[in-house]
């Protein structure tokens, strides 16, 4: 009985961790963004279909979901510039094969064109648009998956 209530409590625990984060705790914190980058207002997307359907995510609620909140990053430095969008939604993202699509297009995965990878874990959907060996994309990526495991 007492390893099922251990277990239990554990599984808790774990659960009640991956939900209780919000987007500001997802964002990088100045300390955590890579040397020579330095924050910028508004999209500065690699490519517009990553800024669109941040800007226009409504739109698509019938398809991905209705989004309890948004929030977006902007970088730049010498050789590197995007964002990164975070999204939470009400419910489970239901939107994969619409994102690639839109994002990708027929290619069906990042191209030099359209670097853009995201991650979902439940409710939250993030998006990195920037290079492929970005810094930051490395840096927010681990972040996440500490964060949201």
């Amino acid at each position: 009985m007492k390893p099922t209530i251990l277990l239990s409590t554990l599984l808790l625990l774990l659960t009640t961790n991956s939900f209780s984060q919000t987007l500001a705790d997802l964002k990088l914190k100045p300390k955590e963004i890579p040397k020579g980058y330095t924050p910028n207002d508004g999209n500065i997307c690699v490519s517009p279909q990553a800024c669109n359907f941040y800007t226009d995510i409504e739109t698509y609620s019938n398809i991905v979901g209705t989004v309890k909140s948004k929030a977006i990053q902007s970088f730049k430095n010498k050789g590197d510039k995007g964002s990164i969008m975070y999204f939470e939604f009400d419910h489970v993202f239901k939107g994969d094969r619409f994102l690639q699509g839109l994002l990708w297009g027929k290619a069906g995965e990042p191209t030099d064109e359209h670097p853009e990878e995201y991650v979902v874990k439940g409710k939250f959907l993030i998006i990195w648009s920037l290079k492929a060996d970005s810094p930051l994309k490395e840096k927010s990526e681990t972040k996440i998956e500490t964060l949201l495991p």
